[in-house]
């Protein structure tokens, strides 16, 4: 089980669950010779997975509580991806379609060990489906703990306020949602309503300016995010395909294209759902994966995996699907294994971790 634990990039959250951020504290642990040892380098991981590493810490250890937190926040994924698909109608095989959601070979790696990706993804999924509902002080507050987790959250901000435009354009138009008064003078007086609960969906970037805030006062810098030397380049676009790139390293890139077709087909297909957070989101984050300069594409891309489960979704549960899937069933366990072993810190002393 050693090798779970040592799965990047697991062990690295536990020092900030650990420590707070705290570089004093940060000294003290600072034992193992393949840790970073400058500690505004665990800037780059942000604060709400450490957290929840942190509370389960008390019940069993921290490397156990970081493998646990996952393993919940996989489940609560599975069962709310489960009720999104039932509540929205998005397909005849619900149960089908969480399956294999569950089984795509990167995910079934990350959902396995310690890793921040479910949690964010079930924060990210929760946020849409609210919003959708028009629930908009869970989408915010859920949006915001989307993005204390990693960065990309904040992604829901611009994508509700163009999916915001967009319906109320189409309102103003169609001369719908409007209040028409007539006036002494017989002429029509519009009145539009601005819905005030569309400011909870402010607690989205607020959220990520109280994880600066909280960097301001441990390391004595507002920015220390992208002062750690850990974050991934966004450059200009397709930059992944550049070997001699620090976080690249190959030039056997060509996975990565079926990635970027996946998820930009994901967006095209979304365009004309009636969930339009789902389209602008995805097109949003689509986008920005092209920029990323990271070998790991199939990792960054995760958030996007459920929906194009929903844009696919009479693909992927159709039985010709369902055969691919079972002849290739033993492949994605042997891909799980093999990958688990091989990206692995070298870590020879554990005192830092427990």
């Amino acid at each position: 089980f050693s090798t779970v634990y040592k799965h990047f990039d697991g062990p690295l959250y536990i020092i900030p669950a650990k420590t707070g951020y705290n570089p004093e504290a940060f000294k003290l642990i600072d034992r193992e010779p393949t840790l970073p040892h400058n500690p505004l380098y665990y800037a780059a991981h942000l604060p709400l997975y450490p957290f929840f590493i942190y509370l389960g810490s008390f019940a069993g250890g921290f490397l156990k509580s970081m493998v646990g937190v996952t393993l919940l926040s996989t489940i609560a994924l599975s069962w709310f991806f489960y009720y999104l698909l039932k509540k929205f109608n998005s397909t005849k095989h619900p149960l089908l379609l969480t399956t294999l959601f569950l089984f795509l070979p990167r995910f079934l790696v990350v959902r396995s060990v310690g890793s921040p990706e479910p949690l964010f993804i079930l924060l990210i999924l929760s946020s849409l489906f609210f919003f959708e509902k028009k629930n908009y002080l869970l989408a915010g507050l859920l949006g915001g703990l989307a993005t204390m987790t990693k960065t990309p959250g904040i992604l829901l901000f611009p994508a509700y306020i163009l999916t915001i435009i967009e319906t109320s354009l189409t309102l103003f138009w169609q001369a719908e949602g409007l209040s028409r008064i007539k006036t002494d003078s017989g002429q029509a007086r519009v009145t539009v309503f601005f819905n005030l609960k569309w400011l909870y969906l402010f607690l989205i970037p607020l959220s990520l300016l109280a994880v600066f805030g909280l960097y301001y006062m441990q390391y004595d810098d507002f920015f220390a995010y992208f002062h750690t030397g850990g974050t991934v380049p966004m450059p200009y676009p397709f930059s992944v395909f550049n070997s001699s790139a620090q976080w690249v390293g190959t030039a056997w890139l060509e996975d990565t294209l079926f990635y970027f077709a996946l998820y930009l087909s994901t967006a095209v297909v979304l365009w004309k759902s009636k969930y339009r957070s789902f389209f602008y989101f995805s097109f949003l984050f689509s986008t920005s994966l092209l920029f990323i300069q990271h070998r790991d594409i199939s990792r960054y891309s995760l958030p996007l995996w459920p929906l194009a489960c929903i844009a696919f979704e009479h693909i992927f549960t159709s039985k010709k699907a369902l055969l691919v899937g079972v002849i290739l069933f033993a492949g994605i366990y042997m891909y799980t294994w093999n990958f688990l072993g091989s990206n692995v810190m070298p870590i020879s002393e554990w005192l830092p971790f427990l």
